[in-house]
């Protein structure tokens, strides 16, 4: 804190946000009575910053005797003492895709098999992306020349064939040799599984699911 900031009137206590656009730690040390808000950046000195008034991109809309209420990258927030808000992370560089939820939760996505296009539901409970026998004949995998095995499903045990995919694409996402499960029975939708998903950071907020290639 710089020599001589008087303490008189407002309450040493960090709040911390993240500030994406700039990448930057906003702190709400304190408040001035309801005219101004005391915020530094970065660790840097304290600024007092009055009701109306914007500094680094941030403007000071109210102040009460324990909150601010401010505007950072065009969204207002109240601030409590003590509470703790980040704000959107800097664009990734990696490859990454978000898919929303559909009204009962469930999360699909727009992808390819050995570049054909293919509809996938998440699932996080699947060991292995899983094709219908009907998408496997689309894609051309002579998928009974395969080793079989035996899953378990929500209806019992179904017989199925190990596989090896060349190429699965989600989004801007592309991953090989992906190991698959082709199933003759009990399967309607392909499934976007843990062999793939591994491979991939998964972030859920709130109805979005965010992918992001791990390497």
């Amino acid at each position: 804190m710089a020599t001589g900031f008087i303490l008189r009137n407002f309450i040493g206590l960090w709040l911390l946000l993240a500030c994406g656009a700039a990448s930057a730690d906003v702190a709400l040390i304190g408040v001035i009575g309801r005219k101004a808000a005391v915020l530094a950046v970065d660790g840097g000195d304290p600024k007092t910053v009055k009701v109306g008034q914007t500094w680094n991109g941030i403007t000071v809309h109210e102040v009460t005797r324990d909150s601010a209420t401010v505007e950072v990258e065009g969204r207002r927030r109240v601030l409590p003492l003590g509470a703790h808000y980040r704000g959107a992370p800097p664009p990734m560089s990696r490859e990454a895709v978000v898919l929303p939820a559909d009204g009962r939760g469930h999360f699909f996505a727009e992808g390819s098999v050995n570049g054909v296009p293919m509809r996938f539901l998440v699932d996080t409970g699947a060991s292995m992306v899983v094709l219908p026998a009907q998408d496997a004949r689309r894609l051309g995998i002579d998928y009974a020349a395969a080793p079989r095995t035996r899953v378990q499903t929500a209806g019992g045990a179904i017989g199925a064939y190990l596989v090896t995919l060349d190429r699965v694409k989600v989004g801007a996402i592309e991953l090989h040799s992906i190991d698959g499960i082709v199933v003759e029975h009990g399967g309607a939708v392909p499934l976007l599984g843990m062999s793939f998903l591994n491979r991939v950071e998964m972030r859920r907020s709130g109805d979005s699911m965010t992918l992001i290639r791990r390497f």
